[in-house]
């Protein structure tokens, strides 16, 4: 859905593009920060305990989990979970 009017777009780009490269990359940067900050909350207010892992594993299918078939998001899951065990000697 787009209910913005044409002119309005045409003048957002041009403000945008008026910014130097590198202010367009810290404008993005902060956006996926945020992005990813809101996630977060919404995953520890569904579960307040959840851990580092749980996390990460919520954080990876919000954000690309429809990317993959289901083998291969497991496969990921799988190797989330193995990054976040300690490792032992």
């Amino acid at each position: 859905m787009n209910d913005t009017a044409p002119e309005v777009d045409d003048r957002f780009r041009a403000m945008l593009m008026a910014r130097t490269g590198e202010e367009r990359l810290i404008m993005g940067c902060a956006m996926r920060d945020s992005a990813r900050m809101i996630v977060e909350a919404s995953l520890r207010a569904d579960d307040p305990q959840a851990t580092v892992q749980t996390i990460r594993k919520g954080l990876f299918l919000r954000f690309y989990g429809h990317e993959f078939d289901a083998d291969t998001r497991a496969k990921i899951l799988a190797a989330i979970g193995r990054a976040a065990q300690p490792t032992s000697r």
